[in-house]
């Protein structure tokens, strides 16, 4: 079936995934819950039907701010269903930041995951916007919890279900599905406001770079609220991939072990610190075993994704592998077919000794203003080239302007910034081109590489 809105992957998992039974999961007192494809649609629908008792009408903000979890899904989705606008927003930024946005895009509910942000958020909401109401996931004393959306929504189903379906044939892919708030480092965050069509074109565009479905597992991590993690969570739904939600940062190795996902998003500093402990690990080993260790690191160094090297080099490459490089698969769960790393310059060399050990990890590149994907190495039709973002996206256009500024074109650049016409004008010029800010060139005249900021805003690793 076609989709075109974001709710249309819940009918997507009732056509081609109606009995798959880990469609979300996420571990609770140390065992892994999982939520099959019905309950997953179920669960959205009484968010829906919760959602029109509490009196959300098409348009209203909701803001979340949570860890990743099933429950954001079936709040992102109910709310999706009835054209209410999703604000999602990082548990990390700072108090001003909060006062900021609530005071900017007025939320008529307000979803958080636990005490802590419960405590920080209240006090914000309570003195700006009286009237918001707030609910939790976690079960917080003297706050109303998720649970009451689910519950009104179940035993109000009959009557509100056929008003939500009457909806749901309202709303357009160019109506408004999130506003997502991006700091810079000087002024006040900008509400990138995005339709169902940006975001869907550009998940659909992923199933073209790798070729995992409706049988594997994808270990999610990077905060949902942040769209390559978001676009990628709607994508791997549309494919009927697992999601498997990590703990936490602290628990992804003992998460990917339990797990064996074959799909993972990153940003460059876990790779980075995957590395350093195994070469941690190396270094401690007995003098033989050190010796092949590093033996098979340098060789590592050497990989090409397309090449390959020389027959000489591929026999040394699988004596590796199977000595030394099966012990870091083990290590992040055995099965990890593709890493793709966004958010920052992922160093070659990291992506050369992963690929060589058999766990391919490669760079995309995007905005949130682009939703977000440009480009993106892909692995599925080999087009690889370690140093570069890869070539560019399915239905996205760039082109190099004059000054070395890359500029981007297609369904999947922004509606504009939230009540910002003029930072909208700055950003897209007449033309549609969205002005990224980011100097590049094209490799071979297909390949993607960042080779510098326009202005000097500087991200690190971590994304």
């Amino acid at each position: 079936m076609e989709i075109t809105r974001t709710f249309d992957i819940l009918d997507n998992y009732l056509v081609r995934f109606p009995e798959k039974q880990d469609a979300l999961a996420a571990k609770k007192n140390g065992s892994w819950i999982t939520f099959s494809s019905k309950e997953y649609v179920k669960n959205a629908n009484y968010v829906s039907c919760g959602l029109l008792q509490l009196g959300i009408s098409k348009g209203d903000r909701i803001l979340s701010v949570s860890n990743n979890r099933p429950e954001w899904n079936f709040l992102d989705m109910g709310m999706s269903q009835i054209g209410a606008v999703h604000v999602p927003v990082y548990p990390t930024i700072s108090r001003e930041e909060y006062q900021y946005i609530l005071q900017h895009c007025e939320p008529k509910i307000i979803v958080v995951s636990d005490k802590s942000l419960h405590d920080k958020i209240r006090p914000i909401a309570e003195n700006l916007l009286p009237g918001t109401t707030i609910f939790t996931f976690n079960d917080v004393p003297g706050s109303r919890n998720f649970d009451e959306i689910l519950r009104l929504g179940e035993s109000s189903e009959a009557e509100y279900l056929p008003r939500v379906q009457e909806i749901k044939k309202s709303i357009t892919p160019d109506d408004l599905l999130t506003i997502i708030y991006t700091s810079g480092t000087t002024g006040n965050p900008k509400g990138v406001m995005l339709s169902h069509r940006n975001v869907v074109t550009n998940a659909k565009g992923a199933r073209n770079i790798h070729w995992y479905n409706n049988q594997h597992k994808m270990l999610s991590f990077l905060p949902i609220c942040h769209v390559f993690e978001r676009t990628i969570n709607y994508h791997v739904q549309m494919e009927g991939i697992g999601i498997y939600y990590a703990e936490n940062l602290g628990t992804i190795g003992d998460n990917l072990r339990e797990v064996k996902p074959e799909l993972m998003i990153s940003v460059p500093r876990l790779i980075e610190k995957v590395y350093d402990k195994i070469i941690g690990t190396g270094k401690s080993l007995p003098y033989i075993k050190k010796q092949i260790f590093f033996w098979a690191v340098n060789l590592g160094l050497k990989y090409d994704y397309v090449l390959k090297g020389s027959p000489f080099y591929r026999l040394q490459l699988a004596l590796a592998r199977k000595l030394v490089f099966s012990k870091w698969q083990a290590s992040l769960g055995g099965n990890l077919g593709l890493i793709v790393v966004g958010g920052a310059a992922l160093q070659p060399r990291l992506s050369r000794i992963f690929g060589a050990a058999g766990i391919p990890t490669v760079e995309g590149y995007g905005l949130t203003e682009s939703s977000p994907v440009i480009a993106a190495n892909n692995m599925r039709t080999g087009e690889v080239r370690v140093g570069t973002v890869g070539p560019v996206f399915e239905n996205v256009e760039v082109r190099i302007a004059e000054d070395g500024e890359i500029l981007t074109k297609g369904p999947c650049v922004m509606m504009g910034y939230y009540k910002d016409p003029e930072k909208t004008k700055e950003a897209i010029d007449e033309e549609g081109w969205l002005h990224t800010g980011d100097i590049g060139i094209l490799v071979e005249g297909k390949y993607l590489k960042i080779t510098d900021r326009k202005k000097e805003i500087f991200k690190l690793s971590s994304g």
